[in-house]
């Protein structure tokens, strides 16, 4: 028998927001954006291309080659990203 130790287990409600688009760079991206307050007010953004998942908020947005180090993007598709994502991702928060 196997026995699982868990150490969090929980559901909450979360909206998901799907978004396709396509920059300068012709790279197309798929993408879902789930919010939650799981995270502290980050996102989950997901490319569904590729399978990629990150947990981003405006600090990282700030990080240089974060995004092309995550999603495997070129500078300039990280840009375009970027851009994007810094109109949805909102203010980090913590709770006590």
């Amino acid at each position: 028998m196997i026995e699982l130790d868990f150490l969090s287990d929980s559901t909450e409600q979360t909206s998901t927001r799907f978004v396709t688009f396509i920059g300068n760079s012709l790279k197309r991206f798929d993408l879902a954006i789930t919010t939650t307050d799981r995270f502290y007010g980050k996102v989950l953004v997901t490319d569904l291309q590729n399978g990629i998942t990150a947990i981003i908020g405006p600090d990282d947005l700030e990080e240089e080659g974060y995004l092309e180090s995550v999603f495997r993007l070129s500078e300039e598709e990280a840009k375009e990203l970027n851009y994007f994502l810094s109109q949805v991702v909102g203010n980090v928060y913590f709770e006590d």
